[in-house]
């Protein structure tokens, strides 16, 4: 039962992270190889505001985390906005080939590394005198779990179902979604492409930029966590299918419900390092199966 319990809570946060690359991917066409990045400024967004409010200014720890967190998604907003305007939407209308953009999103990911470790350096940090959000552990059963980690992957969930529901009702998801499936009828149609389409990238940054915050309560942060959830965020987008918000999230759960088994199991057996060698082997199969993921259209 914990590891159904871990796996949701892993889930929910993935899912997340998930969800902002494939709005990138699903507006622009662009795999943002500097996601895992942005996820990391995010972090120590949130713990640099947080230290100032909590040490320095005597805020309750709660608020300061919490305006951290705010302050994290409007940073990482104004820095996507910024980096489609300027750059992925030059090169775009410069360039037809996909290797421009990939080679763009790949540079960004390098300067994102040297901006981060210029400003924050190579050192863990965490919240503010090694507090917890919440103390305590909540116990039923057999399942035990930290009460922050039951509200890191509640604020998760809520702000999955928000996101559906805004992409499905408001105006703004309505465009976005019009763009996605057919930009030149959506152009046809009165919709303003590059406006909506830069909104669609600092959406994207802002939620890889709340997952970060998030986190930073937990595990803290570091500079070195950015490549691995790159590769986690593409592992889950492609396994649901690119460019599929539905997919996202299932991507997302199922990859948390497996690292939560294959943790919990192979190290009773010895085999604890193997974990996401077995994750990788079983995706690269799967897509070999399956190339276009669980929810996505073939392609071509």
């Amino acid at each position: 039962m914990e590891i159904v319990v871990n796996g949701v809570y892993l889930g929910a946060q993935y899912a997340l992270i998930a969800l902002g690359l494939t709005l990138i991917f699903g507006l622009m066409n662009v795999l943002n190889f500097a996601h895992g990045q942005m996820f990391v400024l995010g972090g120590f967004v949130t713990y640099g505001v947080t230290e100032r409010l909590f040490s320095g200014l005597h805020f309750p720890l709660a608020i300061a985390f919490f305006l951290g967190v705010i302050a994290a998604a409007l940073v990482l907003m104004v820095v996507g906005g910024l980096f489609e305007r300027l750059f992925f939407r030059t090169v775009i209308n410069r360039s037809a080939r996909d290797e421009s953009t990939m080679l763009l999103a790949a540079g960004t990911a390098f300067l994102l590394d040297s901006v981060i470790l210029i400003l924050f350096g190579q050192q863990q940090k965490g919240m503010p005198d090694g507090q917890k959000l919440i103390d305590g552990v909540f116990s039923w059963g057999s399942v035990l779990i930290a009460y922050d980690r039951i509200l890191v992957a509640g604020i998760s969930f809520i702000m999955i179902v928000g996101f559906i529901l805004y992409m499905q009702w408001s105006r703004t998801g309505r465009a976005m979604r019009a763009l996605a499936q057919d930009k030149m009828a959506a152009r046809l149609m009165g919709v303003n492409v590059d406006f909506y389409t830069m909104l669609g990238f600092a959406f994207g940054a802002a939620l890889a930029g709340i997952v970060g915050g998030l986190l930073f309560s937990v595990t803290g942060i570091n500079s070195g966590l950015g490549d691995p959830t790159s590769i986690k965020a593409f592992t889950m987008v492609m396994l649901g299918g690119a460019g599929v918000v539905s997919g996202a999230i299932m991507g997302g759960f199922i990859l948390g419900m497996l690292e939560s088994v294959l943790l919990s199991l192979l190290p009773l057996i010895g085999l604890g390092d193997l974990t996401h060698f077995i994750i990788f082997a079983s995706l690269m199969v799967f897509l070999a199966i399956r190339p276009q993921g669980l929810m996505g259209k073939p392609w071509g």
